[in-house]
């Protein structure tokens, strides 16, 4: 199957079952070692996501504020790394990206043992830490960026919906087991056992990637940024928009649930992750059969019902549940504007449409977690979850205008 064929969603739709399921089979065994590469790379994040707030806030004494930019700092990170990896990946190849990220991401684990050193002073650690936060979202840019360009590469873009599905999942599920294990590993030996996760998990990785076969990089003259820009901007902006609420589970969540007394602290990021994964496993396909635009509205508005359960949340199970109905939500919202934003671009630009696509989850979550933050300062916690909500709301105009616009159906050329 050639690169760069695109098919009309309804005539994807039109296809019989069972070229369906041999198509779906198919692509499952193309992508399962590269999703099996992210979801061991991405436990280095996952790791990290339930205690780093708490390191920051309790063990070094710092604000809300800070918990924010702390966590910010690696989409902030990600953000201006991501054109860089696209064009790397276009260039140089998706394997070669891969194996960059995952060396960058154990000097990060590395600057995060270096910041342990420093803990007396807790302005000097938190700088070492954002240093090492910053290198993990340069990581996390190359390693993503190029297993996406790399599993288009193997099954072609007329399956960008369930490419960009899968590669989530294998991420959201390292995020998921990630949780519970960086907890453990905080309970045991501190901040330092999950540092010292950080630096060895993503080696290990590299020995993973070794055997695998790369793809040759894309032949073509490389649009200029702004067609590309032209092109992603407006399923970027949904994507931005509706990434609010991710940013808000994974920076606020377990300092609420520590708040107020629900145990364990990451059950509810857990439930957004274990939905997510779920969600895309059996719907992956569906922004490729049904149109993007479509399936992302529906979800954005199941995504703000979860995130305003979690502001009215009076127990734990109802919060988990809020969770769960946002990670089921926004499972499609992120691979159905995908498929928006790639089907408007030409095939050999997939890794910078890819990069620049998801820079706007970067300006979300880079910019949009110390706001929440802020937020959380003068209002309390909760208010994070309802201002989110308004958020997630915007994203539901976006997928609206894009499907009353519709889809351009074939890439241009």
């Amino acid at each position: 199957m050639p690169d760069g064929v695109t098919m009309d969603t309804n005539q994807n739709a039109e296809r019989h079952p069972l070229d369906r399921t041999l198509g779906e089979n198919r692509s499952l065994a193309a992508l399962l070692p590269i999703m099996a590469v992210v979801l061991i790379a991405f436990l280095v994040i996952g790791l990290a996501l339930p205690v780093l707030p708490l390191h920051v806030h309790q063990g070094l004494g710092l604000s809300a504020f800070v918990v924010g930019l702390v966590t910010g700092s690696q989409f902030a990170a990600s953000l201006i790394s991501r054109v860089w990896s696209g064009r790397y990946a276009d260039t140089r190849g998706a394997k070669p990206a891969v194996v960059a990220g995952l060396l960058t991401a154990g000097a990060a684990g590395l600057l995060y043992l270096l910041s342990l050193r420093f803990v007396g002073a807790p302005l000097v650690s938190v700088n070492i830490l954002l240093l090492g936060r910053a290198l993990l979202g340069g990581a996390e840019s190359f390693i993503i960026t190029g297993a996406v360009n790399w599993g288009l590469a193997r099954v072609g873009s007329q399956s960008a919906g369930r490419v960009i599905a899968w590669m989530g999942m294998a991420l959201f599920a390292a995020l998921a087991l990630g949780a519970p294990f960086g907890t453990a590993l905080y309970a045991v030996g501190g901040f330092a056992a999950v540092a010292g996760a950080t630096v060895l998990v993503p080696l290990m990785t590299v020995v993973l990637v070794a055997p695998l076969s790369p793809v040759p990089a894309q032949r073509g003259a490389r649009p200029a940024l702004r067609q590309v820009a032209g092109a992603v901007w407006m399923p970027g902006l949904g994507s931005a928009l509706s990434s609010i609420g991710f940013g808000a589970i994974i920076a606020f969540s377990s300092l609420l649930s520590a708040e107020r007394g629900w145990s364990p602290v990451w059950l509810a990021f857990s439930a957004f992750a274990v939905a997510l994964v779920a969600a895309r496993l059996v719907l992956g396909h569906v922004p490729d059969r049904w149109g993007g635009a479509r399936v992302a509205l529906v979800c954005v508005l199941i995504e703000a019902v979860g995130l305003a359960l979690i502001w009215l949340a009076p127990s734990r199970a109802l919060a988990a549940a809020g969770a769960a109905f946002t990670g089921f939500g926004y499972s499609l919202v992120y691979p159905g504007l995908g498929v928006e934003a790639v089907r408007r671009a030409p095939p050999q630009s997939r890794g910078v449409v890819m990069g620049a696509y998801t820079a706007c989850l970067d300006v979300a979550l880079g910019f949009g977690s110390p706001a929440l933050g802020l937020i959380a300062g003068r209002a309390g916690l909760g208010s994070v979850f309802i201002a989110s909500t308004l958020a997630v709301l915007g994203a539901a105009a976006v997928a609206l205008r894009l499907l009353v616009a519709g889809s351009p159906g074939k890439q241009q050329p």
